[in-house]
């Protein structure tokens, strides 16, 4: 069990922070509020962005998740899961030469990071889409080892964010001067082979109960 939860935990971390990477509203708002705040920005933001991912997975575990283990409906998440996987990967490696982070951040001031950090990730709808084929896909394969298996699945995702964004808080906090475009091309490019990878997996896993269900 042990093993097969550190084995979830880190895959999870990996998967997310491939999207934790890219750019949007979320990493728009912690460098703004981090330029204003300090450093304290980023987690709080992130502590936002738990808080609403964590009723989430309660809403599928409590009522949603035994529709979504229906093996139809799981050969087509994880194909789909799968698809995306790859489009994401392939959108990573094609922005390599021209990537940057920019470090301008918006002007509208949050009244608080965490509400910001709810309300960041909610307008975001990448998220919605990342949660309904690859966060959905992950918690039925958790969910085969019980709450203890989807508990290391959430720690790994919410660690990966937490540690991309107090990065990135800390870079605005302390003048930014070690992390550089180089060194974020670089975690890009890693990310984006590893989600080559967990495509691979998902697209076996759907095509294997595929041919369960057909033979």
């Amino acid at each position: 069990m042990l093993t097969a939860g550190l084995a979830i935990f880190a895959s999870s971390f990996v998967i997310a922070l491939s999207g934790a990477l890219m750019p949007g509203p979320l990493l728009t708002a912690t460098i703004s509020e981090s330029s204003r705040r300090g450093f304290i920005a980023g987690p709080l933001m992130i502590g936002g962005h738990a808080i609403l991912e964590m009723a989430l997975v309660a809403a599928l575990l409590m009522g949603l998740a035994p529709f979504f283990q229906k093996p139809g409906v799981f050969v087509a998440i994880a194909l789909l899961g799968s698809c995306i996987l790859l489009h994401m990967a392939f959108r990573m490696l094609r922005s390599l030469p021209a990537l940057h982070l920019s470090w301008e951040g918006g002007s509208k001031r949050l009244n608080h990071p965490v509400i910001g950090g709810i309300l960041m990730s909610v307008s975001n709808p990448y998220w919605f889409i990342w949660w309904a084929t690859i966060g959905l896909g992950y918690i039925l394969y958790s969910r085969q080892f019980g709450l203890w298996g989807v508990a290391f699945f959430f720690a790994g995702h919410i660690l990966a964010d937490l540690a991309w964004y107090s990065l990135v808080a800390a870079a605005v906090a302390g003048g930014r001067h070690f992390l550089t475009d180089r060194l974020y091309r670089g975690l890009i490019a890693v990310c984006a082979a590893f989600l080559v990878v967990f495509a691979a997996y998902f697209s076996y896993a759907g095509f294997d109960k595929l041919i369960g269900l057909v033979g």
